[in-house]
């Protein structure tokens, strides 16, 4: 039985993930904010979910950062972020890049004494449903 599906931004990669996840962390390490372009990385973690590529394995790339268990996995074709399990027993998911709706609420912000300068009270920042005109 698959619990999520994923794919990619082009739909070269997809996958299936089977089980449950332990946590959902949001990295504010300059690693993930380097690798994501963004304040942080939105990663779910488990321990005992298996992992199945259903189409476009042969796309998927994974790079550690020299020195450090930091590694992220991608689509060669669009750059999307994909899930790892690059660290040996552990499965890390990108939360953007499944298909399937999760019900997981964040576990915790990380490594926050790394938190982008520019990000701070985004509960007041305006919100607009589509593109501002």
């Amino acid at each position: 039985m698959t619990d999520y599906s994923g794919s990619c931004l082009c739909g070269t990669v997809k996958f299936e993930i089977e089980g449950n996840f332990d946590s959902f962390y949001l990295c504010h390490c300059q690693h993930c904010q380097k690798d994501t372009g963004s304040a942080h990385a939105a990663n779910l973690f488990s321990q005992s979910a298996k992992l199945t590529w259903r189409a476009g394995e042969d796309a998927v790339i994974s790079y550690t950062l020299p020195g450090t268990r930091h590694t992220k996995s991608f689509c060669k074709v669009c750059g999307s972020a994909l899930p790892n399990a690059q660290i040996q027993g552990l499965l890390v998911v990108p939360a953007g890049c499944l298909d399937t709706k999760i019900s997981v609420v964040p576990t915790a912000h990380i490594f926050t004494a790394s938190k982008a300068i520019w990000d701070v009270e985004s509960d007041k920042v305006p919100e607009f449903p589509s593109l501002p005109e």
